[in-house]
């Protein structure tokens, strides 16, 4: 493949992949098709697919960029501070995961599905951005935590990683949901996603 072929695919890619986030801030997954990502960009629907073959490939693209956007923001941070506390290292933390609002909104959406209608090697790609993310957040608390030992990160890690996925549905609240609420007797108490994130690993890393 020439180099000017490579970089076309790459352009076009990304359009795709932005057509779709654009296309994701007002409307929900189920409603956005590949149709519907084609008309928002430069060239023909049907082109579309000899880049991603389901829209399941498109999400989890964006999602991998999201991934990756993350991991450059930690590794931002810590070139910033060689040492801080846990509780600096929680803020920090939080911080970074809850300034990609986009990132916590996918990752709320249903994952299994996403990979499951993807191409192994386009589920690949995915993983090595989500591995990179792991790998940098452990990194993080070796640096910042050394007292916590392998194993003690570990259990961290698979603590603070599943949490995340539940942060978006808990801080974004539909009125329809907030009524349904009110009559099943449950209060409603708003919490930002930076309060939730930052809980959670200030207890996470205290015990």
């Amino acid at each position: 493949m020439s180099r000017g072929s490579a970089a076309l695919t790459a352009a076009r890619k990304e359009e795709i992949i932005q057509a779709c986030a654009k296309l994701n801030e007002t409307m929900s997954f189920k409603e956005i098709t590949i149709k519907e990502i084609g008309a928002a960009t430069s060239f023909t629907r049907t082109s579309i697919y000899n880049y991603f073959e389901t829209k399941e490939e498109i999400f989890l693209a964006l999602l991998q960029k999201e991934y990756e956007l993350w991991v450059e923001a930690m590794n931002a941070a810590m070139e910033q501070k060689e040492a801080m506390t846990r509780d600096e290292l929680a803020q920090t933390l939080a911080r970074t995961l809850t300034d990609r609002p986009r990132l916590l909104r996918l990752l709320s959406m249903n994952l299994y599905d996403m990979e499951a209608n993807s191409r192994p090697e386009r589920l690949a790609e995915f993983k090595v951005a989500f591995g990179a993310s792991l790998k940098t957040v452990e990194r993080m608390v070796a640096q910042y935590a050394p007292e916590m030992d392998q194993a003690a990160r570990q259990r961290f890690l698979y603590a603070f990683f599943p949490f995340i996925y539940g942060i978006y549905p808990y801080t974004t609240v539909t009125e329809k949901q907030k009524e349904a609420m009110a009559q099943a007797g449950i209060p409603y108490v708003y919490q930002s996603a930076y309060e939730l994130a930052y809980a959670c690993l200030k207890k996470l890393l205290t015990q």
